[in-house]
C-alpha cells in the first residue's frame, strides 16, 4: 500500500493550509477517505478547528508537527481535517455529538469515527503529555486502536447509538414567541455593574441587544434600555474593544470586558456594527456613533479583501504570543509619545499591568477632557503598532458573514450620511452573486479565496443573511438584479431547506451525513432559521405575499421552546418577533431623496421594508406609488395600506414617530 500523503496544500481553506505541512496524512472531508477506511479497516481521527483559534494552534504545535505522532495517526487512523467555518454542518453534527457524550463542547474538537462516520469517542483538545487528569493525544490514541482492535462490536453499537440519539434530538417546536416574559427573564440574569448577561467569560450579546432595542421601541421600556446602553457603554469602552483602531475581539475572559480572547470575527464585528447605529438612531448618543463608524471602518481597513469581499478573522496570536499585536506597557507608551503625552495616556488607558508580563490592553473608561489630543496621541499610537507583526488573516470569505456585514453596512451608510460603507458593502455583494452563487440554480456556495470559490454548499444560514444584504441593498438603490437575486435565493429555502414544516440547516440536495442537523440557537451568531425568518419577513413586506408571510411565521416557530425558556439563546428570533409584533411597516419611496431614505432608515423600527426607486419600480410595494408635485414622496404602509405621500423628511418623521 502506498504511504499516506498530506492532501490539504491544495485546499482554498487557510485553516486547512496551515496544516498542510503537517506529517499527518490530512485527508479533506469526502466520501474517499472514508472509503480508504473501510478499505483499511480503521477509524477515522476528525479534527475540527478554524484559523483564528488559539489551541487548535497549540494541539497543531503539540501534537501534528510531531514525526512520532504523526507517524503513529497515519499507520492506525485516516485522519481528515475540517474547518468549522467552511463545513458548519459537520461540525454541527460532531459538536452535538461531543457535548452529549462529554457535557462540554470547543475547538480543537477531535472525534473518533467508524468508518460509516458514526461517531464513537469524542473530546476536544487533547495534551502531548499527560497533566492535571488529562491523558495524553497519544494515550487516547492508544486506547482507541486497542479498543478499535479487540472490542470492534462495542465501538460500532456505540457509534450507531449515537447517531439515533442525535436523530432523536429534534421535537416538534410551535407557539408563540412571549417578548415580555423573554425581557424580564433577561433582566434577571444582567449584570447590573458591567452590563452583559451572566458571568465570565461574557461574549457581546448583539443579538439579544438588537432584541432589547426593538423591545423599547415597541413598548417604550426603559429597562430594555437600560440594559443596552449599559452593555453597549462597558464594551466600547473596555479591553474588548480595539481603542486605536476599532473592532471587537471574539469575548472577554473576564466579566468586566478588560481582558479578551484577541481574536476578531467578521460576524461579530458585523453583527455590533448594527447594534451600535441602531441605538445612535433611537437615542442620538454620540459614543454609538463613534464605535459605529469606527467598527465600519475596521471592517473597511482589516477585513476587506482584494476582491471585495470581507475576510473571516483577524488571528488571536502573533508570534505564537495571544494578543501581542494589541497589548502595550509603560515603557512602550513611553518609547512612542513624548513624555507628558505617554504619562496621560497610561493614565487615560489604565496601562497597569491588566494582561501578561506587565503588559496592559488599553481602556478607555471616560472620554478624555481634551479630544484632539486623544486623537493625535491615539494615531501615533496605531502608526507605532505597525511595526509589530500583524496578526494572521483568515482571508477566506463566507457568504453568510458577508451578508450580515452587507446588512449593517448599508444601514450604517444611510443613517450615518457615510456613501463610502454602502460601496463597500455593494462590492461584497456583487463578490458573492457573481463568484458563490450559480444564477441558474439558485445554489450558493459558503466560502471563496482569492475569487476561487470553494466546494462547500452554502447552508441556510448563508442563503438567509445574504438574501436579507440583497434586500437591504436594494431598499437603497432600487436595482431590481438585488431583490431578483434574494427571491430566488429565498425561493430554494422553501424548495429546499424546508420538509414536513421543519426548518434544516443544509439542503435537501446537499451531501446526506449522518444527520441532517437543524439548530435553531442563536449563539456566537444568528441560527439559519432565524436569519431565514426575517429575510422572508421583509420579502413578504415588498411583495405582500401571504407565502413567504407564512413561511416567516412558520421558520420563527422554530424558536419558540427555546426562546421562552432562555432568551439569551434566541435573540435574533425574538428580535425578528418584535417586528412582526409591531405590525411591520413598509415604506416606499417614490423617486430619489437622500434625505428622505436616510429618515426612513433612522425613524422606522429595524426590520421595516424599505425600497425607494423610480416610480413603476417591478417590485408590488411600488405599485402606484408616483411623485408628488414633481417631488419624491414616501408613503408609509402597514399590509400595503398607505398612508397619504410626504415630500418632506419632517413629515415623514412625524408619521414614523
Amino acid at each position: 500500500m502506498t504511504t499516506p500523503v498530506n492532501e490539504l496544500g491544495r485546499s482554498t481553506s487557510p485553516y486547512l493550509l496551515q496544516h498542510a505541512g503537517n506529517p499527518v496524512a490530512w485527508r479533506e472531508w469526502s466520501e474517499a477517505a472514508f472509503a480508504e477506511a473501510r478499505e483499511r479497516d480503521v477509524p477515522v481521527f476528525l479534527s475540527v478547528g478554524y484559523s483564528a483559534c488559539h489551541w487548535c494552534h497549540v494541539m497543531a504545535h503539540e501534537s501534528f508537527e510531531d514525526v512520532a505522532t504523526a507517524e503513529y495517526l497515519n499507520e492506525h487512523f485516516v485522519c481528515i481535517k475540517v474547518d468549522r467555518e467552511e463545513r458548519p454542518d459537520v461540525d454541527a453534527i460532531y459538536m452535538a455529538a461531543t457535548v452529549g457524550m462529554t457535557g462540554q463542547g470547543g475547538w480543537p474538537m477531535s472525534v473518533f469515527l467508524t468508518p460509516e462516520a458514526e461517531p464513537f469517542f469524542c473530546g476536544t483538545y487533547f495534551p502531548k503529555d499527560a497533566r492535571h487528569g488529562m491523558a495524553s493525544f497519544r494515550q487516547v490514541l492508544e486506547s482507541l486502536q486497542e479498543a478499535w482492535r479487540s472490542k470492534r462490536d462495542q465501538i460500532d453499537g456505540v457509534g450507531r447509538r449515537v447517531v439515533e440519539q442525535l436523530g432523536a434530538r429534534h421535537s416538534a417546536a410551535g407557539g408563540e414567541l412571549e417578548l415580555d416574559r423573554a425581557a424580564q427573564l433577561l433582566a434577571t440574569d444582567f449584570d447590573p455593574v458591567d452590563g452583559g448577561f451572566g458571568g465570565a467569560p461574557k461574549f457581546p450579546p448583539s443579538m439579544v441587544l438588537d432584541f432589547l432595542l426593538r423591545h423599547h421601541r415597541r413598548t417604550g421600556s426603559e429597562d430594555a434600555l437600560r440594559m443596552v446602553v449599559q452593555t453597549c457603554e462597558r464594551m466600547a469602552r473596555g479591553g474588548m474593544y480595539d481603542q486605536l483602531a476599532g473592532g471587537f475581539a471574539r469575548y472577554s475572559v473576564d466579566g468586566q470586558w478588560i481582558v479578551p480572547h484577541f481574536e476578531k470575527m467578521l460576524y461579530d464585528n458585523a453583527l455590533l456594527l448594527d447594534v451600535y447605529t441602531q441605538w445612535w438612531a433611537i437615542t442620538g448618543e454620540p459614543l454609538a456613533r463613534r464605535v459605529a463608524e469606527e467598527t465600519a471602518e475596521f471592517l473597511r481597513t482589516e477585513l476587506r479583501t482584494p476582491e471585495g469581499g470581507f475576510a473571516s478573522a483577524l488571528d488571536a496570536d502573533t508570534e505564537g504570543a495571544e494578543g501581542k499585536y494589541y497589548v502595550w506597557t509603560a515603557a512602550e507608551i513611553y518609547a512612542a509619545l513624548p513624555a507628558d503625552d505617554a504619562a496621560w495616556v497610561i493614565e487615560l488607558c489604565d496601562v497597569t499591568g491588566t494582561f501578561e508580563h506587565g503588559s496592559s490592553v488599553l481602556q478607555l473608561r471616560q472620554d478624555p477632557d481634551d479630544a484632539d489630543r486623544w486623537q493625535r496621541v491615539r494615531a501615533t499610537l496605531r502608526e507605532a503598532r505597525t511595526a509589530r507583526t500583524y496578526p494572521g488573516r483568515d482571508d477566506k470569505v463566507v457568504a453568510a458573514w458577508n451578508g450580515l456585514a452587507i446588512t449593517a453596512l448599508v444601514r450604517a451608510g444611510i443613517v450615518f450620511g457615510k456613501p463610502e460603507y454602502i460601496d463597500a458593502a455593494t462590492d461584497a455583494a456583487e463578490l458573492i452573486r457573481t463568484t458563490h452563487l450559480d444564477p441558474t440554480t439558485a445554489r450558493l456556495h459558503r466560502t471563496s479565496r482569492d475569487g476561487v470559490v470553494g466546494t462547500a454548499h452554502g447552508v441556510l444560514e448563508d442563503y438567509a443573511a445574504f438574501a436579507h444584504g440583497c434586500l437591504t441593498l436594494f431598499g437603497v438603490n432600487g436595482n431590481i438584479q438585488w431583490f431578483e437575486t434574494a427571491q430566488a435565493l429565498l425561493d430554494r429555502v422553501l424548495e429546499q431547506f424546508v420538509a414536513d414544516g421543519d426548518y434544516f440547516d443544509t439542503a435537501g440536495d446537499a451531501e446526506q451525513l449522518v444527520w441532517r442537523p437543524q439548530d435553531p440557537t442563536d449563539n456566537a451568531s444568528p441560527s439559519g432559521v432565524s436569519l431565514a425568518a426575517e429575510a422572508l419577513s421583509l420579502l413578504a413586506g415588498l411583495t405582500g405575499s401571504v407565502r413567504y408571510e407564512a413561511a416567516a411565521e412558520q421558520a420563527l416557530s422554530a424558536s419558540a421552546t427555546i426562546a421562552n425558556r432562555a432568551p439569551r439563546f434566541a435573540g435574533r428570533a425574538l428580535a425578528v418577533a418584535e417586528t412582526l409584533a409591531a405590525g411591520p411597516l413598509e415604506i416606499a419611496i417614490a423617486g430619489r431623496s437622500p434625505e428622505l431614505l436616510q429618515v426612513a432608515f433612522t425613524s422606522a423600527p429595524w426590520g421595516t421594508a424599505i425600497v425607494q426607486g423610480a416610480p413603476g419600480l417591478a417590485v408590488p410595494l411600488m405599485d402606484g406609488r408616483s411623485l408628488v408635485a414633481d417631488r419624491p414622496a414616501a408613503y408609509v404602509c402597514r399590509k400595503f395600506t398607505c398612508r397619504l405621500p410626504v415630500p418632506e423628511p419632517d413629515a415623514l418623521r412625524e408619521q414614523l414617530s
